[in-house]
């Protein structure tokens, strides 16, 4: 899939073992992360943070050069870096679930790996909430084609379209600067989740094989975000039982 690994480098495409081997990394890294078995919560965190270190090189050595040189589009389009955004969202998803846990252990800090992925953990929120601005731009860029996603008995697509995008905006800038962002991460996922139904899931059900998958990937890829964004609601400020203050009304 090109939210994985992107066109560039050509030969990586041409092994097989590349993508077995990657598939099978995401769905042991997924069922360890899951909590499914019982697994100590530092390697659970430290798989996340390697997981978002992961997605982050690919979008560095293979998403960036791929789209400024070696793609057949203009990297001006905003549709081009679709696949690397997915995958800054996976990047900073991955890094979001590793700050959720509790620093349980000091092991391995030794290993500069670890220490870089550590130090990226807080720019998950950032990361994640970049994807969901730009999609939610996109919303307005691309309103033709977007309204067509929206199913008939929704009524007013182009209405939809827009409420749409404004709420990705919205949430991604709140995000970002944690203001209110217990409720708005919150409103964010439930409004995504909704999308995962209503929107998504009909259409992988309907068209599974259509562009190797595509419509089923966009529906993971929603439920993914629904489920980051309620992570990022619930952890921030949550051990407290407080909501998010803007930095800006926090008192000195």
């Amino acid at each position: 899939r090109p939210e994985i690994f992107p066109p560039f480098p050509a030969w990586a495409h041409d092994h097989i073992v590349f993508p077995l081997i990657t598939g099978i990394a995401l769905i042991i890294a997924g069922v360890i992360i899951s909590g499914l078995f019982t697994i100590r919560e530092n390697i659970r965190k430290e798989i996340c943070q390697y997981l978002g270190f992961y997605f982050l090189l690919l979008i560095l050595i293979c998403h960036i050069p791929y789209n400024l040189i070696f793609g057949p589009n203009k990297a001006i389009h905003i549709g081009v870096w679709a696949p690397m955004l997915k995958e800054l969202a996976y990047c900073g998803g991955a890094l979001v679930i590793a700050g959720s846990f509790e620093n349980t252990s000091q092991i391995g800090k030794k290993f500069s790996g670890q220490s870089l992925s550590e130090k990226l953990i807080p720019f998950g929120r950032i990361f994640f909430s970049t994807t969901m601005i730009l999609y939610g731009y996109s919303h307005f860029l691309y309103i033709d084609f977007v309204s067509q996603l929206v199913p008939k008995w929704f009524g007013t697509p182009v209405f939809w379209t827009y409420f749409g995008g404004t709420a990705l905006i919205c949430a991604g800038v709140c995000i970002m600067f944690k203001i209110w962002i217990k409720p708005v991460g919150t409103l964010l996922a439930v409004m995504i989740f909704l999308w995962f139904i209503f929107l998504h899931s009909p259409r992988a059900i309907a068209t599974p094989y259509t562009a190797h998958g595509n419509e089923i990937v966009s529906a993971f890829d929603a439920l993914l975000f629904s489920g980051v964004a309620i992570v990022i609601a619930l952890t921030t400020k949550a051990r407290a039982g407080k909501i998010q203050k803007p930095d800006f009304l926090i008192p000195n």
